[in-house]
């Protein structure tokens, strides 16, 4: 069975999306990246939130930022949110509302043994929150932007990660952290 990753892009700062969920930075600094491969091939599903599936979809949004990996990867993707659209022209993309651990079920159960990819701070934090994340792979790239969506926000108890594997390419640093 595969494991629940959360992959993201980080700033130094912390924030995985500028002000007024601003993306175009993550752009300035392409790969290739050996990491973002690896997850390609071992992604079996997607789960987001509803506000990650908006970014997505917004008119002035980069061709790239649209479709996962800039259309790289394909298959089955899940939206978690209370305000399901009208009809959805991509067929791979299911809308689900509910609890989050039905919904990484559900995504799990698409994957078919493979793994399943997180996009989205909020979906991550609930998944973080019910210890349903196995895995935070982190492409942190040198630049300050100051303001946006973080990374992690939440009250209550620190969560313990395991000590980080590093690697450089480039201007990136990939940083891999277990939480179960």
């Amino acid at each position: 069975m595969g494991i629940v990753r959360w992959h993201t892009t980080l700033s130094v700062d912390g924030f995985v999306a500028g002000p007024e969920d601003a993306m175009d930075w993550v752009f300035a600094h392409p790969g290739p990246i050996p990491e973002v491969d690896e997850v390609i091939a071992r992604t079996g599903a997607i789960l987001c939130g509803r506000r990650t599936y908006d970014v997505g979809r917004r008119p002035e949004q980069r061709p790239e930022a649209t479709e996962p990996f800039g259309g790289a990867w394909h298959g089955p993707q899940f939206v978690l949110t209370h305000r399901p659209p009208g009809q959805e022209p991509d067929p791979s993309i299911t809308f689900l509302s509910g609890d989050i651990a039905d919904a990484v079920d559900t995504a799990l159960g698409a994957a078919g043994g493979r793994d399943l990819l997180l996009l989205g701070a909020d979906v991550a934090r609930q998944c973080v929150e019910r210890d349903l994340v196995d895995e935070l792979l982190v492409h942190v790239v040198p630049i300050l932007l100051g303001d946006g969506v973080r990374l992690f926000t939440r009250r209550g108890a620190p969560v313990p990660l395991s000590p980080p594997t590093v690697t450089t390419t480039g201007p990136v640093t990939t940083l891999r952290f277990r939480l179960r």
